[in-house]
């Protein structure tokens, strides 16, 4: 019977290419910047895809925006190498026009939506409709959201759309570069707002469930090859195994939708 070693390495063969898996002499070092969406479901790729090619994948990690110290636009303007950067998509367009993503090499993997998260055990509110995620704001003392694209939406799209926006001033912060899952793990926020697959790995937490539809905003996380990179082919094979069958299942377990290959040409 056919291990799963062998049936990922099949896999591979037909997207990464003969060349990248002529020997451990041609292994390539990937470098690769992720932003928190993927986090988790890369984690348990990259092993995959290096056993798969016998490529080593590095990564780094920070936000796809922002000033924080490891925010990728920040890392790549101190000069950091990098052959493939994966974060939100518009911020990832941003990088194209500045010259630091080679034109065209952009892939959308995923679409992620944005989750509300309480403390283990506590009460859960009821987030069925837009008028009761109102009620569970209004009802909070304390609320945090993130420093990235869901954040930014949460603070200057939603609260606005139901209203809230001066009820939200004192009580509801922006977390830079810390997942929003620990500060109300850690209770210093009753209610967290931040993409699913950011939350799932946070221990210490209940995931309510997404937000209603009207008020859903889902946010699409692309890859791209950096114009510094020195393995653009490797990491071209990486971003085809992140669209192909063979992580389908990892994806859809981290709380985030695939996108087809097909669907990104």
């Amino acid at each position: 019977m056919t291990s799963k070693r062998t049936l990922f390495r099949a896999l591979a063969l037909g997207f990464v290419g003969a060349a990248l898996l002529s020997g451990a002499a041609d292994a390539a070092e990937v470098r690769v910047m992720i932003s928190g969406g993927l986090t988790a479901a890369f984690k348990a790729l990259a092993p995959e895809f290096e056993r798969a090619t016998g490529n080593k994948v590095l990564i780094a990690y920070g936000p796809s925006m922002g000033t924080t110290v490891n925010a990728i636009p920040v890392r790549l303007d101190r000069g950091e190498p990098a052959d493939v950067l994966i974060m939100v998509g518009y911020a990832l367009d941003d990088l194209v026009k500045q010259g630091k993503v080679i034109a065209g090499s952009k892939v959308d993997l995923v679409k992620s939506p944005i989750g509300i998260a309480v403390k283990s055990g506590a009460l859960r509110p009821d987030i069925s409709s837009a008028d009761a995620v109102k009620q569970a704001l209004l009802a909070a003392k304390t609320i945090a959201y993130s420093d990235s694209a869901s954040g930014v939406y949460v603070s200057t799209e939603m609260f606005a759309k139901l209203g809230i926006t001066d009820a939200m001033k004192g009580k509801a912060r922006q977390i830079p570069a810390t997942p929003v899952g620990e500060i109300v793990a850690k209770g210093d926020a009753e209610i967290g707002l931040q993409q699913i697959s950011e939350l799932k790995p946070v221990a210490g937490i209940d995931i309510i469930g997404p937000l209603p539809a009207d008020l859903q905003k889902i946010t699409v996380f692309s890859a791209g090859i950096a114009s510094v990179s020195k393995e653009p082919d490797a990491g071209k094979a990486l971003i085809k195994f992140l669209t192909s069958p063979a992580a389908h299942d990892t994806i859809v377990n981290s709380g985030m939708d695939p996108i087809p290959a097909s669907a990104t040409n």
